[in-house]
């Protein structure tokens, strides 16, 4: 099986590290092309304005100078266009990639792209206990991610389909089980900032986090990772709201054909 690695965090980062550790338990025909410098929230972007470049680093290492988009496109059309992947791994991020974080992030957006490429792409991320750097922990990912994309490499896939892990905050060991779970949500609409006054003067602003949305019946990622499991969620790049174009047509009645 050969696998293509990417992320959003960047080629140096430690949990690019963590993804092939991940990855060389699974084939040893590993690919890496990832960001030259760290693309966080860049979401589905492209880069269409400049040219994009990509360096060879070391044999079947390389890395672009564009977003986590770009890099699968790369991959594909480009440095592996003769042999192209069985599986797209994108992580494993610095942090979680819950709820609606997946509308922002790189990470998650580099799966997307391989799914549209009709190849099958899993997104992994570690939410952190601490994320100052130097101290970022990735050991629960490399210990159960293997295993986990071993079981899910045996079922179909709908055409369309992505995967999305999440591994909780905690010890290895201390993880409580493995969740199918849904897309959470928070509260975005009540927009969080958090304003600094820089040295001159002059205001700047943070983006803070929305609060998380209550879900009562729900097995939701954010639900898991607050009761210290891994959470696998499924997710699919048709964005129709399908119940919603049979109230469009009544509404717009003989005006819709």
């Amino acid at each position: 099986m050969r696998i293509l690695v990417t992320n959003d965090d960047g080629i140096n980062a430690p949990g690019l590290v963590a993804l092939e550790a991940i990855a060389a338990e699974l084939s040893d025909d590993v690919w890496v092309v990832a960001p030259a410098e760290e693309q966080s929230g860049a979401g589905h972007s492209l880069t269409l304005s400049q040219p994009v470049r990509v360096r060879q680093i070391s044999p079947r290492r390389f890395a672009v100078r564009g977003t986590p988009t770009d890099c699968v496109m790369l991959a594909l059309g480009a440095v592996m266009k003769d042999a192209r992947p069985d599986l797209i791994l994108s992580g494993v991020n610095r942090g979680g990639n819950l709820a609606e974080d997946v509308t922002y992030s790189g990470t998650v957006s580099a799966a997307m792209e391989g799914c549209l490429a009709g190849i099958r792409s899993i997104a992994l991320s570690q939410v952190m206990a601490d994320y100052a750097e130097g101290r970022e922990d990735f050991t629960t990912a490399t210990a159960h991610g293997a295993a986990i994309i071993r079981h899910i490499q045996g079922i179909d896939w709908p055409a369309g389909v992505l995967i999305n892990i999440n591994f909780p905050p905690v010890a290895a060991d201390a993880v409580r089980g493995v969740r199918v779970t849904e897309q959470g949500f928070r509260d975005y609409g009540n927009i969080h900032l958090v304003e600094r006054i820089d040295p001159r003067g002059f205001p700047y602003y943070w983006h803070g986090f929305g609060r998380e949305m209550p879900a009562p019946g729900h097995e939701t990622d954010l639900k898991a990772m607050h009761e210290a499991c891994i959470s696998v969620t499924p997710l699919h790049l048709d964005m129709t709201h399908y119940p919603t174009m049979a109230a469009l047509k009544t509404a717009l009645g003989p005006m819709a054909t």
